[in-house]
């Protein structure tokens, strides 16, 4: 899909996944889901350490659920050494959690700064704008989970 051809309401809900997406990342660091705790070092948000403290327990909503179930693709190198996509694969003993903080990353990272070439789905305006209703909606429930949705909503 070219720019002019993404319709005004797919770049609408993109703008607001990636708003979504930079506030619950901002919420982790708020929180302290921090990569290091070092003096000095970067403040970056640690995924794995929100998913470690709340996988026990957790039960994927509605919302959480189809996001597994449309299961964004990777992009990987082919053997050939050119760009190919391939299905979206957790870790064996990946907990339903970080299955689902999996899928969130990839459909940014997919949005972000990905490859769109030889991915047949990209181009479908209904696949995508699901993809990033499920995945903001699940945000907001994670936001929920970790008990800090007032820095994810920034109402304080």
């Amino acid at each position: 899909m070219r720019h002019p051809e993404v319709p005004g309401e797919l770049s609408t809900r993109a703008f607001d996944f990636f708003f979504w997406f930079s506030r619950f990342e901002s919420a982790l660091k708020e929180n302290q889901y921090l990569k290091s705790t070092k003096p000095g070092a970067r403040a970056e948000p640690s995924w794995a350490a929100f998913v470690q403290r709340w996988e026990q327990g957790y039960a994927a909503s509605p919302g959480a659920q189809a996001l597994l179930d449309l299961a964004p693709k990777t992009q990987v190198i082919g053997g050939a050494g050119n760009l190919e996509w391939s299905q979206t694969v957790a870790k064996p003993g990946t907990s339903i959690l970080g299955q689902v903080v999996l899928m969130l990353r990839t459909v940014r990272n997919n949005l972000f700064h990905g490859g769109k070439h030889g991915e047949a789905t990209w181009d479908d305006p209904k696949r995508v704008q699901d993809l990033l209703a499920n995945a903001q909606r699940v945000l907001a429930e994670l936001a929920l989970l970790g008990g800090f949705e007032a820095d994810f909503d920034r109402y304080y």
